[in-house]
């Protein structure tokens, strides 16, 4: 939907530059137009956003309170021609104000650290039937993944990874497998809570489900008894997949090596991942040491 044309999103720019007194190049650009984008994380990772936004976001504000933002301080002005009528406030006092018009909105919070974020404590994921991986463990996972702005991956029964490849591939699509009503929730808990709304759940990877989303370019896969299959259904949409398979069972490791010949994947890698914390009493506590398998499809760099 555009309702900012280019020209109109540069004069915008422009004027909000001129305010701050720095280059349009230090703004995060969002056009939130008749989308759903990943307001919240880009927020919390830049030190000023500038938003493009319509009626469709009339509670932007609040959804900003909510989030934590209250004494941020917000630039807005109502319209698409650009207006000198641009107003400044702290979030905490515009919680009561809906966005009724196109609506241009900037950010700022100069304090924010514009980092990458990697490694959420698992303290601030939602509570629910899910038992989440050490955050050093998703750390290393991250890495593999090699998720990008652009990205579109499937994440099979690994719900703190969704959130963080979410965050990460904030122009992508991430695809959560979710098998159980209760998983399902959590995940749309968890979504909620960190704003991200690039998510599309499915319940299997069964070639009805898989027709409803994008094809992914990586798959991450909590490994089951259904891991054969789950190769197969996801290299008949895409043959250059790429895999990264998580365990905890010696018997699906040695197992992987076959269901990886009769598929063609290749350049298999196995790396094991032991992560020792002290607890309260100083004593080292050695948590889960799971195997982290990868490969490529065989259509990839053919």
């Amino acid at each position: 939907m555009t309702i900012y044309e280019t020209d109109d999103v540069l004069k915008w720019m422009g004027a909000f530059s001129k305010r701050m007194n720095v280059g349009p190049e230090k703004f995060k650009v969002l056009n939130i137009c008749g989308k759903e984008k990943n307001v919240i994380p880009t927020i919390e990772t830049h030190k000023r956003v500038l938003i493009f936004a319509d009626k469709d976001h009339e509670n932007l504000f609040y959804e900003f309170w909510e989030a934590g933002f209250g004494e941020y301080d917000v630039y807005f002005g109502e319209g698409v021609e650009l207006t000198d009528d641009i107003k400044t406030e702290k979030v905490k006092n515009l919680i009561k104000r809906k966005i009724t018009q196109p609506t241009v909105v900037l950010v700022v919070n100069e304090n924010t650290r514009e980092s990458y974020r990697i490694g959420i404590k698992n303290e601030n994921f939602s509570k629910g039937p899910i038992h989440y991986v050490g955050n050093e463990i998703r750390a290393v996972i991250m890495s593999l993944l090699g998720i990008d702005e652009h990205d579109t991956a499937v994440i099979v029964s690994g719900e703190s990874i969704v959130i963080e490849a979410a965050i990460n591939a904030s122009e992508g699509t991430i695809i959560a497998v979710e098998g159980t009503e209760a998983e399902k929730h959590s995940m749309e808990e968890n979504a909620d809570k960190f704003g991200v709304n690039n998510v599309k759940i499915i319940s299997d990877l069964s070639a009805e489900s898989l027709a409803t989303v994008p094809v992914p370019r990586i798959a991450f896969i909590v490994a089951t008894k259904n891991l054969e299959e789950d190769i197969r259904n996801l290299l008949t949409v895409n043959e250059q997949m790429q895999f990264v398979i998580y365990t905890l069972q010696l018997d699906i490791l040695s197992d992987i090596k076959r269901i990886f010949k009769i598929y063609g994947l290749k350049d298999m890698e196995v790396i094991q991942i032991t992560v020792s914390k002290t607890d309260k009493r100083s004593v080292f506590v050695t948590q889960p040491s799971p195997w982290l398998i990868s490969a490529n499809g065989p259509g990839l760099n053919k």
